[in-house]
């Protein structure tokens, strides 16, 4: 690297410069404070584990998203976090193992090997909840609602959320009996919505089976594909039905406190399918074609740490909120101060900047240009004047 490139930083990793990293900043506390409302208690987990506590039992997706070194001291191989989410399910079975419902919120950087999605970051700052401890709809509800609030923090509205289910493609699978080859190459074709490839992947296979896995590509929509999907897969898939009454039953409870939201089904969302086992959710809002913020139930994680519990819960990445901010801090109006070492003058600052007040101090230059007033002294007192005033 030349001395002209050294500044370049990696594909898909960012910094965050003043006026950004504030009003990231300032949505992080209110998100976390919105969380605490609900009695979710933060924990900061830390940046780099060992992998078995990172990845095992996730499936390949986070295996491959985590990168990976050398424990210096242990000989061991250690992960940077690509996801929160297991490292609070091992906090959960682990490090406070208690009896009934727990409910965590957490915010902190993360890292993948690859961007998720063409457009998306590298080092994503990961905030959201998890909640362990309940099996009933009432904690999904919960979680949802506290998603589709989160995206309000941000100032957003007019958002759509999806619903699936991971037991529908599941019931589909598990059915026609495929081998695990054939669903591989079935599921990347789900996963791209690929009609051709999906029909060439199932070409081989009796009607009735081919049929039903083609059909999940084109189940996605409004509440009538719920109704089209028991008659596409009810046939060879009837395990796959009571996934879809509690798809009906979500939306029925969503819709008695949101009304007005956009609810759409894609009955093939593969998202998280290694290790979600019930419902999944995303919220999208209009112009941004990924998703904002997505969850979904994945019980029994915390087997792998000696306790397997109940858990769903959510997670969205600040720095794609940051870029669909309405509004951001206040960055001028600031108050200058002059090199004076007067301790009423020390008073007076601290004064002001325990109200909030952000002072900059002149250092025998001119002010800093987000100050717009300055303390003066006048009749043996430090007062703030406009700085035209000085």
């Amino acid at each position: 690297m030349t001395s002209v490139d050294r500044w370049l930083l990696p594909d898909g990793i960012e910094e965050v410069l003043p006026a950004q990293a504030a009003a990231v900043e300032v949505l992080r506390r209110r998100l976390l404070d919105l969380y605490r409302g609900w009695g979710y208690q933060l924990i900061i987990p830390p940046l780099v584990e060992f992998t078995e506590s990172l990845i095992i039992g996730l499936g390949p997706d986070i295996d491959l998203q985590t990168f990976k070194l050398t424990d210096q001291i242990s000989g061991r191989t250690l992960g940077i976090r690509a996801d929160i989410t297991p490292q609070v399910a091992r906090i959960d079975a682990h490090s406070l193992p208690v009896e009934g419902v727990s409910r965590f919120c957490y915010a902190g950087s993360t890292l993948h090997t690859r961007p998720k999605t063409q457009l998306a970051s590298r080092s994503p700052i990961q905030v959201g909840v998890e909640l362990f401890g309940d099996a009933s709809l009432d904690a999904d509800l919960e979680v949802i609602q506290l998603m589709l609030q989160t995206l309000e923090c941000a100032g957003l509205s007019g958002f759509t959320l999806d619903l699936g289910h991971v037991g529908i493609v599941e019931a589909v699978f598990n059915a026609a009996g495929l081998s695990e080859e054939r669903e591989a190459a079935i599921f990347d074709a789900l996963q791209r919505k690929s009609i051709p490839d999906l029909t060439a992947a199932s070409a081989d296979l009796p009607d009735v089976e081919a049929n039903a896995i083609q059909a999940l590509a084109r189940l996605h929509g409004d509440e009538s594909v719920l109704a089209q999907a028991r008659v596409d897969l009810g046939a060879l898939a009837p395990a796959a039905l009571p996934a879809l009454d509690t798809l009906e039953q979500v939306a029925r409870d969503v819709r008695a406190l949101r009304p007005e939201l956009t609810i759409y089904f894609d009955l093939a969302e593969l998202r998280g399918y290694h290790y979600h086992t019930g419902v999944v959710f995303a919220a999208y809002v209009p112009g941004h074609g990924q998703a904002l913020a997505n969850g979904g139930r994945y019980d029994d994680v915390g087997e792998v740490f000696g306790r397997a519990r109940p858990a769903t819960g959510f997670a969205t990445d600040l720095k794609s909120l940051m870029g669909l901010l309405h509004s951001s801090p206040e960055t001028t109006g600031a108050v200058a101060m002059p090199a004076d070492r007067d301790p009423a003058l020390a008073q007076a600052v601290q004064a002001l900047r325990d109200a909030g007040e952000i002072v900059i101090a002149d250092l025998g230059q001119s002010p800093d240009p987000r100050c717009t007033r300055r303390l003066l002294l006048e009749a043996g007192e430090w007062v703030v004047k406009p700085l035209s005033d000085s």
